[in-house]
């Protein structure tokens, strides 16, 4: 499974960038994130069928 990741902007809240990753990829990022005290928005990825 795939997930969009959103780094939040500080002030406001507004998505500042956005990657798309694997499963696998997701706790690592989260735990970075929580070490620096940013704000993410994550949520399953929207791919289209094959």
């Amino acid at each position: 499974m795939r997930f969009e990741i959103m780094r939040l902007d500080d002030v406001d809240g507004t998505p500042v960038d956005t990657t798309i990753v694997d499963a696998a990829c997701v706790n690592t990022i989260v735990q970075q994130a929580a070490a620096i005290g940013q704000r993410l928005w994550i949520r399953p990825a929207d791919l289209p069928a094959s």
